[in-house]
């Protein structure tokens, strides 16, 4: 008679989870896969393995955003509906369409159903028409350098569209982590093939692999292998051969006398856990051999699916960079009594009907071999271990599978604008704390948006004459009924952004009174650090041409003096340096994060703020121009 096997040790699914990673980190396999450049019309779902940059502004030039005429705007000044003004064609004014490049010496375009020709070569104009109307500037999409996609991003269409837009024809992404799949089983014929009487249909390792693209992952599927020890061993070392990131043995693996995948693995490297404390899917083993992780996947096709669930998924999406799914379980009432084994955490796949606006949820078919519980199931209800079971009417937990949408683990910042918010996104998503998602409304616009409850936090530096302070002042007025911690982000560079080779010669806010000024809007922090080096120094604001001519970003205003829309603009030395302009520094201001208190001690903020006092970050922002990091990632005293 065939000797049974046993089961090492039951272990909760946790535990079992734990001992994989603590054995991919001392193997040196827990860590996202490399990058491969690939061409945009390959990258469809593929994940970004670093931050991209636009290599050059959308659109790269002055357009017309309207079918019109471009002139002049200065020249229309004289134009009424009463006393129309004529312009010539060809020499004053230019026929242009949607997208064509402005003309020389134009700076507008009028739209053609808001002119009349008297001639041929005659235009009638009956408005004045401001500058820039009806224009698209350079740069006003995407700037040059701007982060356009950050690192671990699954690309989407609209993701291809903005990168071609930028000047990218390929993008790094990550190498797609590879699954070889071994079916094994006497029984078992390629679901390609007509069974008989005795046989069952493999369909297993298609399910599963399946699974595996979903999650961006690629699978090969080789020949089933009998129920035969030494043909297995041989299969599995064939496999590892070929060096896949993971390999999946389909069935064999309870405590049957056909069931040899333990001991093949065992064979070849070690066995670290067999059975796992989950229904349906307890006989799960979990190996190393070679250094690669090897799955014992249980045959019954919803336990497999199961295990596909809870540990193969999450491995794929670790390997490309991406945090597991977050999930968040919906209340649900059960209509039946559901009976679980206790020491175990018990899967039930559910059908869901909106009842009242109340759900209610159906268990299916309980068998591991129904495989129709599979397709027909709106929900994944979860009765956690030491729990005997749910009566009728009592509420259940469940994750949706219709709908399948995932939580983002996102951080909301509204405020001033800084280029090196993007590093810190970075650095949060390489260390797996979610994502940061950044909205320039100025730093006055971030703190209001935190006394009304629209963001996680907010980018400030208002610098307070009076107070000779930055920030606390502001916290103070703005924040009053909803106290908030301040901790530093980093200390940065103001100063003058000039046209390269500074042709103007232009050294102090003095000399503003002979430029064209490119200004930052109203409550941003750089146009009252602005505000208040003007008074200082005794230049009237009304004496500085384009002050009113605002920009919402430092490297807008980069664009703008790059562009030769102004001769200068006040700013922040990265900004100038990325556009190659010229830099005259006025001052050093501290930029920080003003966090509500209730916010500081969530879980997502908490990974924020791990990240900016990490050593690694701390010393990256550091070795950027214009930017001090020593006292990054400390609160301040307000």
């Amino acid at each position: 008679m065939a000797k049974r096997n046993i089961y090492l040790t039951d272990i909760p699914l946790d535990e079992a989870r734990a001992t994989l990673q603590a054995a991919l980190q001392a193997a040196g396999a827990a860590q996202p896969m490399g990058g491969e450049r690939i061409p945009l019309a390959h990258a469809l779902g593929r994940v970004t393995a670093q931050p991209v940059q636009a290599i050059r502004s959308s659109p790269h030039y002055h357009c017309a955003a309207m079918d019109g005429y471009a002139l002049r705007a200065d020249s229309t000044i004289s134009a009424r509906e009463t006393q129309p003004l004529r312009l010539q064609l060809g020499e004053s004014a230019f026929a242009v369409n949607t997208g064509d490049p402005l003309p020389a010496d134009t700076d507008a375009v009028v739209m053609i159903e808001h002119v009349n020709q008297d001639h041929a070569d005659g235009l009638l104009i009956y408005a004045a028409v401001p500058p820039w109307q009806h224009v698209r500037l350079m740069g006003e999409d995407i700037v040059t350098t701007e982060t356009v996609l950050q690192v671990n991003h699954a690309l989407r269409p609209v993701d291809l569209g903005a990168l071609a837009g930028c000047g990218h024809a390929q993008v790094a992404v990550r190498r797609r982590p590879h699954v070889r799949i071994i079916p094994t089983g006497d029984e078992l014929l390629p679901h390609d093939q007509q069974p008989g009487r005795g046989q069952l249909t493999e369909y297993n390792s298609l399910m599963l692999a399946a699974q595996i693209e979903q999650a961006g992952g690629t699978a090969s599927i080789g020949d089933i292998v009998g129920d035969d020890s030494t043909a297995l061993t041989a299969a599995l070392q064939s496999a590892l051969d070929d060096e896949p990131e993971l390999v999946l043995l389909l069935s064999g693996s309870s405590a049957g006398a056909q069931d040899f995948s333990a001991a093949a693995i065992a064979q070849l490297g070690e066995v670290l856990v067999h059975g796992i404390a989950v229904r349906p899917g307890h006989p799960v083993i979990i190996g190393m051999a070679r250094d690669l992780p090897v799955i014992g996947v249980p045959g019954y096709p919803v336990s497999a699916a199961l295990t596909g669930e809870l540990l193969i998924t999450p491995l794929i999406r670790q390997w490309l960079g991406l945090s597991p799914p977050q999930v968040k379980p919906v209340a649900a009432v059960s209509t039946q009594k559901i009976a679980s084994p206790l020491g175990d955490d018990d899967y039930v796949r559910v059908a869901l009907a909106d009842i009242d606006g109340q759900l209610q949820a159906t268990p299916l078919g309980r068998g591991a071999g129904v495989i129709t519980s599979l397709v027909r199931a709106d929900g994944l209800a979860r009765i956690p271990r030491f729990h005997e079971g749910v009566d009728r009417g009592d509420s259940l937990q469940v994750t949706l599978l219709r709908t399948r949408d995932e939580i983002q683990q996102s951080l909301l910042i509204m405020g001033s604008h800084d280029p090196l918010l993007e590093l810190l996104a970075t650095h949060l998503r390489l260390g797996g704390g979610g994502r940061l998602v950044s909205v320039n409304v100025g730093s006055l616009g971030g703190l209001l948006a935190l006394r009304r409850g629209e963001a996680h936090l907010a980018g400030t530096h208002l610098f307070d004459p009076e107070a000779g302070r930055y920030n606390t002042s502001f916290v103070r007025r703005y924040l009053d009924e909803k106290p908030a911690q301040l901790v530093t982000f980093a200390h940065r560079e103001q100063g003058l952004m000039l046209a390269s080779g500074n042709p103007l010669g232009i050294q102090s806010l003095g000399d503003l009174r002979r430029a064209r000024f490119i200004n930052r809007q109203r409550g941003a922090g750089t146009r009252v650090l602005l505000d208040y080096l003007l008074a200082r120094q005794g230049v009237d604001s009304r004496e500085v041409a384009g002050y009113e001519h605002e920009e919402h970003t430092h490297l807008a205003v980069a664009a703008a003096v790059a562009d030769g829309i102004g001769d200068c603009g006040m700013g922040l030395r990265s900004a100038a340096e990325a556009l190659g302009l010229d830099f005259v520094g006025l001052a050093w201001e501290r930029f920080d994060l003003a966090i509500p208190q209730r916010f500081v001690t969530m879980e997502r903020m908490q990974a924020l703020l791990e990240t900016l006092r990490s050593e690694a970050f701390r010393d990256e922002l550091g070795a950027q121009s214009g930017y001090r990091s020593d006292a990054t990632g400390k609160f301040v005293d307000h």
